[in-house]
């Protein structure tokens, strides 16, 4: 039975208790009307500490910080800056992603080792201590800061992207929050994305580890915008077990409620992310069924969210089905030409292979929204995967062709 997710109204990464959060403006980006670059998360008590990193060979000192801080299974809180990505600056990176940790550690009065720390923003540009050293004092953390800790982290996003849930385990309601940010440089294997997840639930390292991997795989693995990845992707899952009650437990039901709450957080924040990419128009959902294999029905999702191609005709509203062919064929994944079926919104186009008789008008017309959904039916198997991408617009490339100047 599907645990009963209760979405809380406004909710934030503060939503669950014993977290509080806040942010501010340290000039580390062009000033603006509620802009803020600045934020710390803090939990009133020492945390479980879950977390996955970009994979990138190129790594932002302020990842390196953290992922061996984050070795350690616990922490209090963590440090986040927009604006400069703090990578590509040499061994002065290390030290400043150190010494903002070290400053926030002593703002809200935790140990060093206790903080981790999360950059975003322009690479090749040393941290601006400075301002960070004088304005760091200025983040007034409290319950309802969730939504300005939010708002810190964004770089070219055009919104905030939080929310939380709750679900009951054991008798007891657990509240799972989340925020996250990145709209450009998105790929599978994560991407130019932070984000940071707080849960009042009580949770050993190890179990929690294994669920956040299987949400991100589920959800942050599973979006692209425009097939790059970056060199600072984070993503940290905070439990304090301030709701009460024993460890969640492996195999229970309890378990599996928690992990669906988990899921649903992180997937409801990667639809976001893409949702807002740069320039996007459209959101793309990509439905593979009948797959031989689950890492089949990923791999073909992927593909054929991450074609340029194929967010090309979406922009256009082109029922360019042969696209979709093309990508869901180079994938890699099994399958029998003769048994493919697609879907664009639910009006069938192709079946067995072979496109059948349909109104061009009404498609182009269900590509107008701004949802389209592409369904393939493999029809070789029970496995099945969903992906996430965006349009490729005439917005996104303006935008990057001047993004530094």
């Amino acid at each position: 039975m599907a645990a009963k997710i209760d979405l809380i109204p406004d909710g934030s990464v503060t939503s669950a208790a014993g977290f509080f959060a806040g942010g501010t403006y340290a000039g580390l980006k062009t000033q603006g009307d509620g802009v803020l670059d600045l934020g710390i998360l803090l939990s009133e008590r020492s945390a479980t500490l879950a977390a996955t990193f970009s994979t990138n060979r190129i790594l932002s000192p302020s990842v390196t910080v953290s992922r061996e801080r984050a070795e350690r299974g616990s922490a209090r809180a963590v440090v986040a800056n927009s604006g400069c990505a703090n990578c590509c600056v040499g061994d002065q990176g290390r030290e400043d992603a150190v010494e903002m940790a070290a400053l926030a550690a002593r703002h809200v009065g935790v140990d060093p080792e206790d903080v981790l720390v999360a950059s975003t923003g322009m690479i090749g540009v040393e941290l601006p201590m400075a301002l960070i050293r004088q304005h760091v004092g200025n983040v007034e953390l409290t319950a309802e800061g969730g939504h300005d800790f939010a708002r810190s982290i964004m770089t070219t996003d055009s919104h905030k992207k939080d929310l939380a849930v709750s679900v009951e385990l054991d008798g007891r309601r657990v509240t799972v929050g989340g925020a996250a940010k990145g709209v450009g440089m998105i790929h599978p294997n994560m991407a130019t994305m932070l984000c940071f997840i707080a849960t009042d639930a009580t949770a050993e390292q190890d179990f929690l580890s294994t669920a956040l991997s299987e949400a991100v795989d589920l959800s942050f693995n599973m979006i692209d915008v425009d097939g790059d990845q970056s060199t600072n992707d984070t993503v940290l899952v905070l439990a304090n077990g301030a709701a009460g009650g024993p460890a969640i437990q492996p195999g229970t039901a309890a378990a599996a409620d928690f992990q669906e709450a988990l899921t649903y957080v992180c997937t409801e924040l990667a639809k976001e992310l893409v949702r807002d990419g740069e320039g996007a128009q459209r959101l793309i959902e990509v439905q593979v069924s009948g797959a031989a294999s689950e890492s089949d029905a990923r791999v073909a999702a992927r593909e054929i969210a991450s074609s340029s191609l194929v967010k090309a005709a979406v922009h256009g509203r082109d029922p360019n089905w042969g696209r979709i062919m093309m990508a869901l064929g180079k994938s890699g994944a099994q399958m029998d030409e003769s048994r493919i079926k697609l879907f664009i919104n639910g009006i069938q186009i192709v079946h067995d292979g072979k496109a059948i008789p349909y109104s061009i008008d009404a498609v182009v017309g269900a590509m107008g929204g701004s949802e389209v959904t592409f369904g393939v039916e493999l029809d070789i198997g029970d496995a099945s995967a969903r992906a996430w991408g965006c349009d490729l617009t005439e917005e996104y490339v303006t935008f990057n062709s001047a993004y530094s100047t």
